[in-house]
């Protein structure tokens, strides 16, 4: 896989999310400004969806999203700031899903996770 194939919307479905964190997400991937083979791109996520509870801190509604695809590992950073880190994606290709799907983890980097914060399982599914 090429990081090219993985430009496009992405349906995102996390697993026992923290509360504050909704259970589903949209992703956009696409061509890195700059670094041509990397990508970049936005997670958008619905705060209003998380179960009535308040968004978690440090996390926007929109993110940038900026990484690589590398020996079939994706690896994207997340920044709800534009300056910081708030979240780290990682993940890796469904055996037969011909690159339309991803599973992974996400982990909660920002100034206001938890020390001992779970990692939370998603999927990546590419969207028509």
């Amino acid at each position: 896989m090429k990081a090219e194939q993985l430009h496009g919307l992405w349906s995102v479905q996390f697993s026992h999310p923290p509360a504050g964190l909704p259970e589903r997400a949209t992703l956009l991937l696409q061509r890195h400004a700059e670094f041509t083979e990397s990508l970049a791109g936005s997670v958008s996520r619905d705060f209003g969806k998380a179960a009535g509870t308040p968004a978690i801190a440090g996390h926007a509604a929109q993110a940038a999203l900026a990484g690589d695809l590398d020996e079939g590992l994706l690896l994207l950073d997340e920044s709800s700031d534009h300056i910081s880190i708030t979240g780290t994606w990682n993940g890796e290709m469904v055996a037969g899903s011909c690159g339309k799907v991803y599973q992974g983890l996400w982990k909660d980097t920002s100034a206001s996770a938890r020390p001992d914060a779970a990692d939370v399982p998603f999927t990546l599914t590419k969207l028509p």
